[in-house]
Formats: C-alpha cells, structure tokens, sequence
C-alpha cells in the first residue's frame, strides 16, 4: 500500500516538484497551500499521512504553530514530520526541532536528499515499533506514550519520552551523548551537548526511584540497566 506524504507548503513550485517526484518514489503526495488545510488533510482519519513535509513560513498559521497543534492532537502527536525553511541559524533549527520535528531541510535544497531523508525517518519509525517494557518497578507504554514507576503515572515531555524510549530499545549499550542527539534532536541539530544532561536530569527526578535505571557512562553517554 502506497504511504501517504503530506506536503504543507505554499510556494507552488516546491510544492509540485515535491509532489512530482514523491510519486516517482511509489508515494502518494497530497499537498496543502496553507497551515490551516494542512490541518485539516492531517487530522482527517481517510488521508492520515505517514510523514509530514511542513514549511516553517506559510500563510495565515506559521508552520511552528501547526507542527505544535499537531503534537497536541492524539491523531498525529507521532506523525514524523520534517520541516523545510530558508531559515538556516542554528536558532531556528533548534527551536523547530524542539517544537518537535523530526528533522530539518534548508532551502533551497536537493529532491534527493529529502527523499532520502524521508525514507531515514520512516525507516527510524518502523523500527522503533517494539513491546512495551516492564519490569519489576518501571512500564512503559511506547503506543500510548505513558510511563509507570512504582504504579505512579509519570508525566514526561516528548523529548523526555524520547530519551527513555530510545535507552530502554538500546538496553544494556551505552548510548553516546551525540547519539542521543541525533536520534532524539534529530542529526541537525548543533546546540550544546548539556541540553541533553538536563534532560537526563529531569528524566531521573521524575522517574524518582526508578531514576537510577538510567547509568552514566563517564565521559561517553549513558545506558539503560533497568529497575529491579
């Protein structure tokens, strides 16, 4: 079954060689003008798409505005999505990673790399289908995004969320912090490797007991050994 791609983008040019070659791909392309169709195409349950290509400058709803109501909706809160602007500071790269792309194209760009980029995160995504965990203190639900330590729900942001996912599917391997940077930030992403130890800070506190199941691995990263 061909996958569908969603393309918010309002300069018709992109948009239709976006469209163009996506097909090419064996994808089915469908493309909205504005942030508010974009909105609508991806929360309708006969054309949920399997990645989202958004533009950050678009008329009438920015494409940070959209990518954070998106995140918000049970429908598309894990939609992938990949974020295309001609803003090209390390600010804006981070603020729409944070906001919570999945990665991040600067125009103008190659049709190939961002074919090429689509397939990684959609590869990223199938593989990150896996059973929950549980062990004697600590549950997680990977579907449904919720946490139990010692039968207390626990609240945690996506990046958060992210974080423990990817150590607990990697369990047992230390996980470098520039891993956990690429996988969870995304491979653009350039800020400072203590975003992701305050993270890890949180993540513990609010894990309480459970927090020691995260390890630090001095001067390489960290590893997930569990709750016993």
């Amino acid at each position: 079954m061909q996958q569908t791609i969603l393309i918010v983008e309002d300069e018709a040019d992109i948009a239709e060689s976006l469209q163009y070659n996506l097909k090419r791909e064996g994808f089915r392309p469908v493309v909205a003008e504005s942030g508010e169709k974009g909105l609508r195409l991806a929360l309708d349950e006969k054309t949920t798409p399997a990645l989202i290509i958004l533009d950050l400058m678009l008329p009438g709803m920015s494409g940070l505005e959209l990518c954070r109501r998106l995140r918000r909706e049970t429908l598309t809160e894990k939609t992938p999505i990949i974020m295309l602007t001609a803003k090209a500071a390390e600010g804006d790269k981070i603020l729409g990673l944070e906001t919570g792309a999945d990665d991040y194209v600067v125009k103008p760009f190659s049709i190939k790399e961002v074919v090429a980029r689509l397939r990684a995160v959609l590869r990223r995504v199938e593989t990150d289908a896996a059973p929950n965990y549980q062990d004697e203190q600590l549950k997680v639900d990977f579907g449904d995004m919720r946490v139990t330590a010692n039968e207390r729900d626990v609240r945690l942001t996506r990046k958060e969320f992210a974080l423990l996912e990817h150590l607990i599917k990697n369990s047992g391997r230390v996980a470098s912090r520039q891993q956990l940077l690429d996988n969870v930030w995304g491979y653009s992403y350039f800020g400072d490797t203590r975003t992701l130890d305050v993270h890890i800070r949180r993540l513990r506190q609010k894990l309480d007991e459970c927090g020691s199941c995260i390890e630090t691995v001095v001067g390489v990263g960290y590893r997930f050994i569990g709750c016993k």
